[in-house]
């Protein structure tokens, strides 16, 4: 039995990612490989973002760059999830942007006290790619949607509480859990998940999921037609939760959330490698267009956290550019 264990670093580059990709396929044609770990470097954390500085300068110039990142990242999201050995990512850490996609996908996604999770893609003139638009509308009611909108961070046990951790694990007992499954001879994923689950079931608490308490209000409040109704919603529903993330949404690129809400509806009815495909497109549609840089500019950059975002209202974004978004590249589309 062969294992490969890899690390995620903070920054992920597109010439990793192509290797990665090909380590997939040769890990599941060699008849060797059992088992595939995959941890991040450093103690900081698991992934988090890529190379966005980079990608906006190449956007900014027509540089291929923009279209091969976003490519070739979504080729490997593609891998994990079609995965036909077990899989296993330990997100103790920051688990963001990228190392969502290195994760979330995976057969088993371990979390820790450590874990930062969150999808903050609205903040920054993007959406919740690498795959968001198949997991996030898979979650508990309309948890997914409000996850992507807001970019609400959820810490620790809450990552899994919320479904998007398999298993939570200390910290301290990850070193033991990673020595236990390189000991496990040609691991099934029945076998992997039954070590897992003992670890998991030692790590008993009462805390209570963070947003438990809220869940009625964000399933009636963001089950809507559209953006515009949402924010209606809050407003009208006046409650000190409501009217915070009110003012949360009013910052966030009006664009980045409307082909977000659309992304997620369409993304509930189809498989992961459409959703990538269709993601695929909206990324091209971003980097042709104005909130992406500007985001990047305001947050990364200068970090004056005040985009100025073309358009500026959700009544601005009309139907006809979203289509465009959404609309195939021709021989240009992501090939799976």
């Amino acid at each position: 039995m062969s294992l490969w264990v890899f690390t995620a670093q903070l920054r992920v580059r597109a010439l990793s990612r192509l290797q990665i990709v090909q380590k997939h396929v040769k890990w599941e044609h060699d008849n060797e490989t059992s088992l595939v770990i995959i941890k991040g470097a450093g103690e900081k954390a698991f992934c988090a973002g890529g190379d966005i500085r980079a990608v906006t300068e190449a956007g900014k110039v027509g540089d291929k760059l923009a279209e091969d990142f976003f490519k070739e990242e979504y080729i490997l999201n593609n891998a994990i999830g079609n995965c036909q050995i077990p899989y296993v990512a330990l997100i103790d850490g920051i688990t963001m942007g990228g190392g969502v996609g290195l994760s979330v996908h995976g057969h088993f996604r371990v979390a820790t006290e450590k874990t930062l999770f969150a999808m903050p893609e609205t903040g920054i003139g993007l959406f919740p790619d690498v795959g968001g638009g198949f997991f996030l509308p898979r979650l508990e009611g309309k948890l997914g949607l409000y996850l992507a909108l807001t970019g609400f961070r959820i810490k620790g046990r809450n990552v899994h509480q919320a479904g998007i951790a398999t298993h939570f694990v200390m910290s301290e007992k990850i070193p033991d859990l990673e020595r236990d499954l390189v000991s496990l001879k040609s691991p099934s994923e029945e076998d992997v998940a039954d070590l897992l689950n003992s670890y998991h079931f030692k790590c008993k608490a009462d805390d209570k999921f963070v947003l438990a308490e809220h869940m009625d209000k964000i399933n009636r409040l963001f089950k809507t037609n559209n953006v515009e109704e949402i924010l209606q919603n809050l407003k009208q529903d006046g409650s000190p939760f409501a009217l915070q993330h009110l003012e949360t949404l009013k910052k966030m690129s009006p664009t980045s959330m409307k082909i977000t809400f659309q992304q997620l509806e369409e993304g509930a009815t189809k498989n992961l490698s459409e959703v990538l495909v269709m993601e695929y497109r909206l990324s091209q549609a971003c980097m042709r267009g104005h909130d992406f840089y500007e985001g990047v500019r305001a947050v990364l950059i200068d970090k004056d956290q005040s985009p100025k975002w073309k358009p500026a209202t959700l009544e601005e974004v009309t139907e006809e550019y979203l289509k465009s978004c959404f609309k195939s590249l021709g021989n240009k589309e992501l090939k799976l």
